[in-house]
């Protein structure tokens, strides 16, 4: 399995060495073959984790064996009905923005083209700091299914039990497992969501409570919408399960099939 990845990384550096990969530009328009097409959004204007190039080159591999176009834009002007009617899904990764309005680059007429987006049946996959973004948009807060409120320090290991080990997201996981990473707490969690995995707080040390929500799918306002609070390390984006992991969220926000 490990292999895999590591022949799917250096796919990612020579489609990236061939221009396969290219960053996305507004004004580029709807694609012409038809193909799968997500937009990987990865601008940080609040903190900004050293992760996302790894994140980048993993996804981009991601999409070449999973048999769709990845586009990477960190340009918040691609937020405009053209530019994103030719994509079938969004990935933000770690696209904080922090508790700070000034920040925040969904404002105006991209708003609703994000919601029109989401709203036309098409996917949302939000990782790690994605959830740590747009404080002040209770409409984004809802789409991800909860805030980033705060984190333990350090990145501990951590226990991880799957909640649901039927959605794809989770289908190739053991029932509980360890890694590292930076666990978030979430605020207004919406226990309306299909609950997928979660950390025993516990394990890395913190008070006995209940189990706390990693990650999670659900149905939103027309769309479909895959969360994961992991994702903080560079590590993270060459671990076979983390990647797995994100790729049936991926396949879920796609289709929709469970």
């Amino acid at each position: 399995m490990i292999s895999k990845y590591t022949t799917a990384l250096a796919g990612a550096f020579c489609l990236l060495a061939a221009g396969a990969c290219s960053d996305a530009e507004p004004g580029d328009g709807a694609s012409a073959d038809g193909d799968t097409q997500i937009l990987l959004f990865s601008l940080a204007t609040g903190w900004v984790h050293d992760s996302i190039p790894a994140g980048v080159e993993a996804l981009t591999a991601l999409g070449e064996r999973e048999g769709y176009t990845v586009v990477n834009s960190e340009d918040p002007a691609i937020f405009n009905a053209e530019d994103l009617a030719r994509f079938d899904a969004i990935i933000f990764l770690n696209s904080t923005t922090g508790n700070e309005v000034e920040n925040e680059w969904l404002i105006g007429e991209r708003r609703d083209a994000l919601q029109d987006f989401v709203r036309a049946g098409k996917g949302i996959v939000g990782i790690h700091g994605a959830s740590d973004s747009h404080y002040s948009w209770d409409w984004y807060g809802d789409m991800m299914g909860g805030y980033f409120e705060s984190h333990p320090e350090g990145t501990p290991m951590g226990e991880l039990s799957v909640v649901n080990s039927d959605h794809p997201a989770t289908t190739h996981m053991d029932p509980v497992f360890s890694r590292t990473d930076e666990w978030y707490w979430i605020a207004d969690f919406d226990p309306s969501v299909d609950l997928l995995v979660t950390l025993d707080p516990e394990s890395i040390g913190e008070p006995a409570g209940a189990d706390k929500p990693i990650s999670w799918a659900q149905q939103f306002d027309g769309g479909r919408v895959f969360y994961t609070s992991m994702g903080h390390t560079i590590e993270t984006y060459s671990d076979p399960v983390f990647l797995d992991h994100v790729a049936g969220g991926i396949a879920w926000v796609l289709t929709g099939t469970e």
